[in-house]
């Protein structure tokens, strides 16, 4: 078990390590959530380079692959330390970072991860997530990207959107569709492929936030080696799920964006003089993400005892979800008709915050989809009628 002097000597050897890289932490800074209103990737890239050399980034990552080799319950003293420093919004990395990474040291080959992971660390690489399509959606093993073996490469042709990112991703984490004989769920086989490639034509989509980070790609017969295929072949339903738990723990994770800013809000309630009615739903904003810094606190408790990560990742994604929405409403009530006229920093931002919230009900796993999971697998509840688990993927209507 870590002890108090040996945390401190972690921190201090971390603080030794980054000193004169990484700038002291400014409480006044400009907040952004999963990169709203902003699209520079040049600080994270100083961020992460920084951190890499020490596997501060990834300590958990064996040591062969520039972590740290550490266990989950031995990482506080970093994340504490970090948290004095300036951390940009490293929503950019959160794909390669807490989704490809974790789930390349699962499932990929010893060559794949001396390929791949320490660009992923350093932040030199960028990658996406090519899971949703037009009709898979909410039912991602509904994919019908396909990919047609042909010696030692394979075909791929499909549309897949909503993919985070992708404009400048180096590499994307595909599911594509190798059998339609079998059940949905059994047909699906997991790619890296290479978004420079022939055949891949990416399309941002502006968002209601003035952003467009995200984008629909279309695959018109790429190429993808099979030495760029995750697991075995029509097991890629098993990488989808390590990989979904995987982001839905992330929400936890430092840095990615995903917080509400709840300072910002108490410090906006007090420059706006709020009447007492505002003020309670401020304390109630402020209570809810107590709840969800708790909910948070359990999600890692899950990780320090070693276990993968699970249902509490859902439950904390709704709580959080929640919790930013409520948050960036009663900011635009206080700022009133200033929220849509007026031209200052700290209402663009918190006008930019609310135009995102209710974005964050759909990306990384729709509520809906959160509330069966912890349904099904934290209450007990039956599960959905499902009518199309026992039928081959061709015989199902599309």
């Amino acid at each position: 078990m870590e002890t108090e002097h040996d945390g401190a000597a972690l921190e201090a050897e971390l603080s030794a390590a980054v000193s004169g890289l990484l700038a002291l932490r400014d409480l006044d800074a400009a907040v952004t959530v999963l990169g709203a209103g902003q699209d520079d990737l040049a600080p994270g890239r100083r961020y992460l380079g920084a951190l890499a050399p020490g596997g501060w980034s990834v300590p958990t990552w064996p040591t062969e692959y520039g972590g740290r080799g550490m266990a989950p319950s031995a990482v506080g003293p970093i994340a504490r330390a970090l948290t004095r420093y300036e951390q940009p919004d490293l929503y950019p990395f959160l794909v390669g970072l807490h989704v490809a990474g974790p789930t390349i040291l699962q499932f990929a080959t010893p060559d794949q991860r001396a390929r791949w992971l320490p660009a992923i660390r350093s932040g030199d690489e960028i990658w996406c997530q090519l899971f949703s399509e037009p009709g898979a959606g909410s039912d991602l093993a509904n994919v019908s990207t396909r990919a047609i073996r042909d010696g030692d490469e394979w075909r791929v042709t499909g549309q897949k959107v909503w993919s985070s990112r992708a404009h400048y991703a180096r590499w994307g984490f595909l599911l594509a569709r190798t059998d339609a004989g079998v059940v949905k769920h059994a047909g699906i086989t997991a790619f890296a492929i290479d978004m420079g490639a022939p055949g891949v034509e990416v399309r941002p989509l502006r968002q209601m936030n003035g952003d467009a980070h995200f984008s629909e790609v279309f695959l018109d017969d790429v190429i993808v080696r099979d030495a760029d295929r995750f697991g075995g072949v029509g097991e890629g339903w098993a990488v989808a799920r390590t990989a979904l738990a995987n982001e839905r723990g992330a929400i936890s994770a430092t840095n990615t964006g995903m917080g509400t800013p709840m300072h910002r809000l108490l410090e906006l309630a007090d420059r706006c003089g709020a009447d007492p009615v505002r003020r309670d739903a401020v304390l109630a904003a402020h209570i809810e993400s107590e709840v969800a810094r708790l909910t948070m606190r359990r999600a890692r408790d899950a990780a320090l005892a070693g276990r993968a990560p699970g249902p509490e990742g859902s439950g904390m994604k709704l709580r959080g979800s929640a919790t930013f929405k409520m948050a960036s409403d009663i900011a635009l009530g206080l700022l009133g008709p200033h929220g849509i006229a007026a031209d200052e920093d700290v209402v663009d931002e918190w006008r930019t915050l609310f135009l995102t919230a209710p974005s964050i009900s759909i990306r990384g796993g729709t509520d809906e989809i959160q509330r069966n999971i912890v349904g099904e697998r934290v209450l007990g509840l039956p599960p959905e009628p499902r009518i199309d688990v026992d039928r081959p993927f061709r015989d199902l209507p599309h």
